[in-house]
């Protein structure tokens, strides 16, 4: 069997007396701090709304739309039973458990809420908030590589192949975190940077939002075949994971919203 070893790498980054610093929070930490500058610059470069002073107020509710979204979307998708026999574990974020798709709910109503409140267009919005989701994306797949958690499917015969030590079989198996930070990070976001850019595509809102939707949602289909499903979950209808399932409606959702914005031009 091929295999590489897994890097000697400790999930907590530092100590602080009592205090315990993991890289899965710096991730999210990274992932909302350059996402939101991304934003400000973004917003700068084109006048109008919305302004940067507006990313500035929607962070809180970013932040409170991933944790909260995350969290009831892994309870509700991969683990309900369980959390109805356990309702208080709910509430043990620290114990791990979000969910993408869930934590996308939730910054999709805070997007739909706050641009009520602040008057201004929720599709021009969250172009510029979809453009810089793939950070976040990217940082918090290279956090499930460093906890060893959520890994490929067993790959005997693949060079790049791991044996992860909280595998129970100690196989190798794709890396298949580090192909979703490729895929649903880098790549995606050089694909919107560019997008983003286009004055044929500011002047439609919704279409970088669209194209983020279409991206992922592609991205986490394809790499999915190479993921190990949760155990708790296994296959689904028709060998489709739950990431799979979870994925497809983002597609159409995003095709929807690229056919939209090619009817709706800005003056």
């Amino acid at each position: 069997m091929l295999a590489l070893a897994f890097p000697a790498l400790d999930p907590v980054a530092f100590e602080l007396g009592p205090i315990v610093i993991r890289w899965y929070a710096l991730a999210y930490l990274a992932g909302f701090v350059l996402g939101w500058r991304y934003c400000l610059h973004l917003a700068r470069t084109n006048p109008g709304r919305p302004s940067a002073e507006d990313f500035d107020d929607f962070l809180t509710w970013a932040v409170i739309g991933v944790i909260l979204g995350g969290r009831i979307g892994y309870v509700l998708f991969y683990n309900l039973p369980f959390y109805l026999q356990n309702p208080l574990d709910a509430l043990m974020v620290w114990h791990g458990g979000m969910s993408f798709h869930g934590g996308l709910l939730g910054v999709i109503l805070a997007i739909l809420l706050f641009s009520l409140r602040r008057g201004i267009s929720p599709f021009a919005f969250g172009d510029l908030i979809a453009a810089a989701a793939p950070i976040g994306l990217f940082f918090g797949r290279i956090a499930n590589f460093i906890n060893g958690e959520l890994y490929g499917r067993a790959a005997p015969d693949v060079p790049w192949a791991i044996v992860f030590p909280r595998d129970p079989m100690q196989v190798p198996r794709h890396p298949s975190q580090l192909y979703e930070a490729a895929l649903e990070g880098a790549v995606l976001f050089v694909v919107l940077a560019i997008a983003v850019r286009l004055p044929a595509v500011r002047e439609r809102p919704g279409t970088v939002a669209g194209l983020f939707f279409i991206g992922y949602g592609l991205s986490r289909i394809i790499v999915e075949f190479f993921r190990e499903p949760d155990p708790q979950l296994g296959f689904l209808f028709a060998g489709a994971t739950m990431g799979q399932l979870l994925s497809l409606p983002m597609v159409l959702f995003g095709l929807w919203l690229v056919a939209r914005a090619r009817r709706t031009v800005v003056a």
